[in-house]
């Protein structure tokens, strides 16, 4: 039986009982107690002190570019962090979250909320941006990690704990042949939902009625793959103006998508709420939005039934349960995206997931799952389309640093820029 003590602090009289072996978490400084009416001197900060950050640029054989980091601080214990990366900023990334990690050394690891945002406010002066709020999310997954770990504690008891057992997630068409082909090989994976991007070509806001019409024959061809008892999901990429994307959801109603996602562009959150107006499927938004501020916007304008944040760019782990709240409080639903946090940030996205009433659904990052299983020491696993909340500390996941070596970054997957003659219409 664990050996148990009684910790005295000030006045009134406050009695902890801890494990011995916990006991050296927490301290306090700065003498004695105080009478009543008093103001104690006595400052609680954690025994723990950080003391150093690595960094990793993974480039796996498929799937996308990724940026790790480990938090070290000297009593042994690290926290593991994943960054957000896109094509052509991973070594900037990669710099931005060391420049911003050297803020930690010699801070405590347990002011995690301090931390972000004084960061944002003295050393950004109050001006974000995808990259910085990528960096910092990194930085902020790895904190709660460390703190998990020294309390003994999942993530998701420290947030509040769980209001549901195994966490339910979506994937997307996988492995080879056609798309139906693709969609029916993850239905016998066990997935129950999955979402995929039926649109050709290029990004467009204004595109040919061709470009439509290819749109709805892929949700239609889908549908017919999976049955009717599999949810799918259209993923649109912020592409279109209001007018194609009333109509393409209008042709594609009949086929009962789950939802519409990202329909309009971000920056133009007026035109989303337009969308959702006009149609008669759930309209998603979120995954370009950083910070409950930007999400505030998105509620007031009335843009979304649900909301997808990246646990990876939004800010991390708090902010993502923060906005979850936000939306909750507007009877959103939350789904978290996750096609580009992997790993790591997925275990972050499930701790997130598990304590929010309004948790929808998650994305899963199917195309990564290979690499994921060689570089974690202890990988996620999908059964039936849920992955099972740990009971391990912290995040609950641990990389191998050997094995994120096998995979340094070579360059990059370098797009394709068309030329002015490739432009349609």
């Amino acid at each position: 039986m664990d050996q148990l003590r009684e910790l005295i602090v000030g006045r009134p009289r406050i009695v902890y009982r801890v494990r011995d072996e916990d006991v050296p978490v927490l301290s306090v400084r700065d003498g004695g107690g105080s009478s009543a009416g008093e103001t104690s001197s006595k400052k609680w900060r954690s025994a723990l002190k950080v003391t150093g950050l690595k960094t990793w640029v993974v480039q796996p054989s498929r799937g996308k570019v990724c940026v790790f980091l480990k938090v070290e601080t000297d009593a042994g214990i690290h926290g593991w962090g994943e960054a957000y990366a896109l094509t052509g900023r991973e070594h900037a990334l990669e710099r931005l979250v060391r420049d911003l990690g050297a803020y930690l050394i010699d801070r405590d690891p347990f002011a995690i909320k301090h931390f972000t945002h004084t960061i944002w406010r003295d050393v950004s002066i109050k001006r974000g941006g995808f990259d910085f709020y990528c960096a910092v999310s990194g930085l902020e997954i790895a904190l709660w990690d460390v703190v998990g770990k020294a309390l003994k504690a999942p993530v998701y008891n420290l947030l509040g704990g769980p209001c549901r057992g195994p966490i339910r997630i979506y994937g997307q068409p996988s492995g080879e042949g056609s798309l139906a082909d693709r969609a029916r090989n993850t239905v016998e994976r066990g997935y129950r939902a999955l979402k995929f991007d039926p649109f050709p070509g290029p990004w467009q806001a204004i595109v040919e009625r061709e470009v439509e019409d290819t749109a709805a024959e892929r949700v239609r061809t889908v549908r017919e793959a999976v049955g009717p008892n599999v949810e799918i999901l259209i993923e649109v990429h912020r592409r279109l103006a209001p007018m194609h994307a009333v109509r393409v959801a209008q042709a594609i109603e009949q086929y009962k998508p789950m939802w519409f996602e990202e329909p309009t562009p971000a920056e133009n959150l007026e035109a989303t709420a337009y969308v959702r107006r006009k149609i008669n499927i759930p309209v998603v938004a979120g995954e370009a939005l950083y910070t409950k501020h930007d999400f505030r916007n998105c509620f007031e304008k009335g843009a979304a039934d649900i909301i997808n944040p990246d646990v990876c760019n939004v800010g991390g782990i708090l902010e993502l349960k923060e906005v979850g709240a936000m939306a909750e409080a507007y009877t959103v639903a939350v789904a978290p995206h996750g096609n580009n946090s992997t790993t790591v940030g997925l275990a972050a996205s499930l701790h997130a997931a598990a304590v929010m009433p309004n948790f929808l659904i998650m994305e899963y990052p199917m195309s990564w799952e290979e690499t994921a299983n060689q570089i974690a020491r202890n990988p996620l696993k999908v059964v039936d389309g849920h992955i099972a909340l740990t009971d391990e500390p912290g995040l609950g996941i641990e990389l191998d640093e050997a094995a994120l070596e096998r995979f340094p970054y070579r360059g990059g997957r370098e797009r394709k820029l068309p030329s002015p003659a490739d432009e349609h219409p």
